[in-house]
C-alpha cells in the first residue's frame, strides 16, 4: 500500500459500538474480515438489534 494521508484511508463502522474506525497497517492482510475497532469491542460482540445502545 502506498503512503496516503490519514483522511484518505478506508474506514468501516464497528459492529459493536457503531463508531467509525480507519484502516491500520496490522489489518493489511485481512481488512475485509475486520468488524470491530478494538479488542474490547471484539470481546463484547455485536450490538443488540433493538436500537438500545451498549454502555461500557
Amino acid at each position: 500500500m502506498k503512503m496516503r494521508k490519514k483522511s484518505a484511508l478506508p474506514t468501516k463502522i464497528c459492529a459493536c459500538c457503531g463508531l467509525p474506525f480507519t484502516w491500520r497497517k496490522k489489518w493489511e492482510r485481512d481488512w475485509e474480515q475486520v468488524k470491530y475497532c478494538s479488542e474490547r469491542c471484539r470481546r463484547l460482540g455485536p450490538a443488540p438489534q433493538a436500537g438500545s445502545t451498549r454502555r461500557a
